[in-house]
Formats: C-alpha cells, sequence, structure tokens
C-alpha cells in the first residue's frame, strides 16, 4: 500500500520515494504527495525526477487499494529512487476551492438546512448543488456575503481518521442526499472547519479559511424541481 503523504501534510510539494511497480497503468511509489482524485477533487499532476531522466506525471488514480501515477518519459525500474514535484500551484488553487466548498456546504446546511446533491471543482472555480426549491439573486447575495464573513472569522481547519463506526455516530456527518461511502472503508477521514463544518472527506485542504480569499458566486441555475446550482470562483 502506498503511503498517503498528502494526508499527512497538504502543504509538501516535494517528497522521495521508491517506485515499487510498473505496469501498463503507470507506476506505484511506496509513498507519494500527489492526490489521485476523489470527491470531486480532481488529481495532481507535476514530475518525477530519477538519477538520469525526468517524468511528467499527467494523471494520477487509485485502483484496486494502489496509487497509480500515469506518466510519460522512459520507463523506470521497480527499486528506483526518485524525487516527486507537484505543481504546486494548481494544487493549492484546489485546496482553497475544497475548503470554499466546505465554507459554502457549511453556511447552507447551518442556515437553510439544504443537503448537497452534487459538486465538482477545477483550479479557482467550483460548483455545488444543493435541493432547494427555489433560488432567487437576493438568497445567492444573501449567501455570498454569509460565505464571505466564514472566510475572514479565519477559522482553522483540522483533520482526524475515525473508525466507521465511530464516525457514524456524529450528527449530519454525510451532507450529500446519498451516502457515497462504500461499505468497505472501514475508517473515516473526518475534515472540521472549527465552529462551522464537519464532513467526511478525503481531499485536501488549506489550514484557515483565510487563505480561501474572497468568494463570489458567479451563477446560480436549476438542474430541477428541487436542485439548484451555486457556482463560485476565487482571486488569482
Amino acid at each position: 500500500m502506498t503511503n498517503e503523504l498528502y494526508h499527512e501534510d497538504a502543504y509538501l510539494k516535494v517528497f522521495r520515494a521508491t517506485v515499487t511497480d510498473v505496469g501498463e497503468q503507470g507506476l506505484t511509489l511506496n509513498q507519494t504527495a500527489f492526490y489521485p482524485g476523489g470527491g470531486g477533487q480532481p488529481n495532481d499532476i507535476g514530475q518525477l525526477k530519477l538519477s538520469n531522466h525526468d517524468l511528467s506525471v499527467l494523471k494520477v488514480r487509485r485502483s484496486e487499494g494502489q496509487i497509480w501515477h500515469h506518466y510519460e518519459g522512459g520507463a523506470p525500474e521497480v527499486g528506483d529512487e526518485l524525487e516527486g514535484l507537484l505543481d504546486w500551484e494548481r494544487r493549492y488553487q484546489l485546496m482553497r476551492v475544497h475548503t470554499a466548498m466546505h465554507i459554502l456546504c457549511g453556511v447552507i446546511w447551518r442556515d437553510y438546512g439544504a443537503s448537497v446533491t452534487g459538486g465538482n471543482m477545477e483550479p479557482l472555480r467550483g460548483r455545488m448543488d444543493f435541493e432547494f426549491e427555489s433560488m432567487q439573486k437576493e438568497l445567492v447575495y444573501e449567501i455570498e456575503k454569509k460565505i464571505n464573513r466564514e472566510v475572514g472569522a479565519a477559522r482553522p481547519l483540522k483533520t482526524a481518521i475515525l473508525p466507521r463506526q465511530e464516525a457514524f455516530k456524529i450528527p449530519d456527518l454525510i451532507r450529500t442526499k446519498i451516502n457515497l461511502l462504500p461499505a468497505a472503508i472501514k475508517e473515516v477521514r473526518i475534515v472540521e472547519i472549527e465552529g462551522l463544518d464537519l464532513q467526511a472527506d478525503g481531499g485536501t485542504h488549506v489550514a484557515n479559511t483565510t487563505e480561501v480569499g474572497s468568494i463570489r458566486i458567479v451563477d446560480y441555475k436549476s438542474k430541477g424541481a428541487i436542485n439548484k446550482r451555486l457556482v463560485v470562483e476565487l482571486e488569482a
């Protein structure tokens, strides 16, 4: 199993690792800071630097318990040592957006009791769907003011790993309309925005809400009778 360094330190940009397998799916490492994607957050990209050549990491994904790095360049060998470098600007933008999505979700759950029905993100932009019957301009403006107030509140974020049974004793841990956590997952990673939001989540986040910066709701639309979408953007 690959040691998932991004869960130990989301700010880790460079790391050392050893190649443990090479195949059609790419290569695996004994440890990695490349996030394989999930929960709406895209996978990381970057470089792997070997002693005699460099590889471009084009995609990272999890398959059957392993994290595979799809690369471009000459194939390494099992046992090769290398240095991994994340495309940090892109990763940090995704971290900021992911935390912004949790701020949005936390405010809407707290103040309006609406469940999440879907979501996705890209660098500096994200969208989230909620179980609202109606969505008017005045409500969108109100939500935007509230989420930026939470950004300015300088709320710290922290994570924890809990046994599944213990985690599901936490009220409102799952904010999505459907519980998307597979039954096979026995331990649940919890991400908390202190005083605002507590959710099961496997992605990467900033350490404090102030790092998110100003959030703009740039679009809203109806995606069904009780399904409304909000699109947010962050400053570069």
